[in-house]
């Protein structure tokens, strides 16, 4: 279809989105970036954030994390670590998440932590209370 984009969002348990899009905008690791059909094609590794999707005038939301996306002039394949839509998203769990990163992160964590580690859960439990705040 013309003016449209074929989206396959896929992790390694299930096929979370295949639909004809108009556009698309995911977390490269060095930022988000944007594709239109008809974009030149590349390859990139994703990072944490949002997939940004629009279908018929409409913007759908999902949280991501990690993976691979092939770009290509009438597809987007996006390879995620793990992919949920806004109405999975448990924001309690995600909550407590975050409050235990930023507790990590400002010291009160007894043991020795992993900076990165807690900065990426951090970045992760705070898409997904964004993304669950979408719905």
């Amino acid at each position: 279809m013309e003016g449209r984009l074929h989206l396959e969002l896929a992790t390694p348990t299930r096929l979370v989105v295949s639909e004809e899009v108009e556009e698309v905008v995911a977390p490269g690791l060095l930022g988000y970036f944007g594709v239109l059909p008809g974009h030149a094609p590349f390859l990139t590794t994703l990072g944490v954030g949002e997939v940004i999707y629009r279908r018929d005038g409409r913007e759908h939301y999902l949280a991501v994390t990690g993976g691979f996306a092939e770009v290509g002039p009438e597809r987007v394949i996006i390879l995620a670590e793990t992919a949920e839509r806004s109405e999975e998203i448990d924001t309690g769990r995600a909550r407590t998440a975050l409050e235990r990163a930023e507790g990590r992160l400002a010291g009160r964590a007894r043991e020795e932590i992993d900076y990165d580690r807690a900065l990426r859960a951090r970045t992760r439990a705070a898409t997904r209370l964004q993304v669950a705040g979408r719905r």
